[in-house]
């Protein structure tokens, strides 16, 4: 039970650390006109956005940063690699998000970084999570608990840990369009995974795992506060690139990386829209959805931002319990 209590505990303090953050961050970035840029086929469905200032992802990464500095100065938990490669890639993702945001503001434009030098940053930090978990004495294998399987993959594990720590970034970064939608999902799947990671007793530092993951729901819960519609600050690259690596990190290194697919079941879908659409529309010359990602076909459609949010929301509980089930319970 001590480390339930310490969960708890934990998603308190970064809850409230993570508020105290916002309320110090948004007067600041309002005053330095770190606003919201939109895409010109939005302007006119979210011209209520256009003022609303982003790189509100700095809130909960830097309230989450604090809150475990405050922990290991106090000697609450152990650094080992596992915490040390979850941050690396949440930290990491997480400046490059941040450039991205300060060249589009700087610009006042929305062209940040070239889809080039963002994904050769991201590879470049996803090559350095492989070189770290592989010299901590970690095997090339496609594990899944569950079913007692274990898939050596050799040199292909290298690719593999590539595409998962970079599709997670970029779906969760996909879905980041309307009021509270990626941070809503993300707190739902830092749950689930928190609770998968504690039933993950083989692995080295899996408490400070999960605690990483229950620190992450109160900070996430915190800036959620500010950025529910309607929003009164977005989470910019910064936050949906730190979020999605910091998943797609958690689901390596606890090696359930299949369940990711269930856990963000609706970063998938969102992601699939858009894929779909783009190969379709070469080929063709047509579009299967009105707009992508899939919530935009949602606002085409006459739904309210709320009531969209509200579904996916839904949806990504039901996965996650799913995934909870999977991981924890058969």
């Amino acid at each position: 039970m001590l480390i339930l209590t310490k969960a708890v505990l934990l998603m308190m303090i970064s809850f409230i650390c993570s508020l105290l953050m916002a309320i110090i961050l948004i007067p600041l970035l309002k005053k330095i006109k770190a606003n919201q840029r939109l895409s010109i086929y939005l302007e006119e469905a979210h011209k209520s956005k256009k003022n609303i200032p982003t790189m509100g992802g700095i809130i909960f990464i830097s309230s989450t940063i604090l809150v475990f500095i405050f922990l290991l100065i106090f000697d609450k938990i152990s650094f080992n690699y596992s915490l040390f490669l979850v941050f690396l890639t949440f930290i990491s993702y997480g400046i490059i998000g941040f450039i991205d945001d300060y060249l589009i503001i700087k610009k006042n434009n929305n062209k940040g970084l070239s889809e080039n030098a963002k994904m050769l940053m991201q590879l470049i930090v996803a090559v350095m999570f492989f070189y770290v978990f592989m010299k901590t004495g970690n095997e090339p294998l496609l594990w899944i608990h569950n079913l007692g399987l274990k898939i050596n993959m050799g040199w292909f594990y290298g690719l593999f840990i590539l595409l998962v720590l970079v599709a997670s970034t970029n779906a969760v970064n996909i879905t980041d369009g309307l009021d509270g939608l990626a941070g809503g999902l993300s707190a739902i799947a830092f749950l689930a995974f928190g609770i998968i990671s504690l039933g993950a007793g083989w692995l080295d530092g899996y408490e400070e795992v999960a605690l990483f993951c229950f620190s992450m729901i109160g900070s996430v819960l915190g800036f959620l506060v500010f950025n529910v519609s309607p929003a009164k600050i977005f989470m910019g690259d910064t936050g949906s690139l730190a979020l999605g690596a910091a998943l797609g990190a958690v689901a390596i290194v606890t090696r359930q990386e299949i369940l990711l697919i269930l856990v963000g079941i609706v970063f998938v879908l969102e992601t699939m829209s858009c894929v779909m659409q783009r190969l379709y529309y070469k080929k063709t010359k047509k579009r299967i959805f009105p707009m992508t990602p899939i919530h935009h076909t949602f606002e085409k459609m006459g739904w309210e931002e709320r009531d969209i949010v509200k579904l996916f929301w839904i949806i990504g509980l039901l996965g996650a319990m799913s995934a909870i089930a999977f991981g924890v319970w058969f």
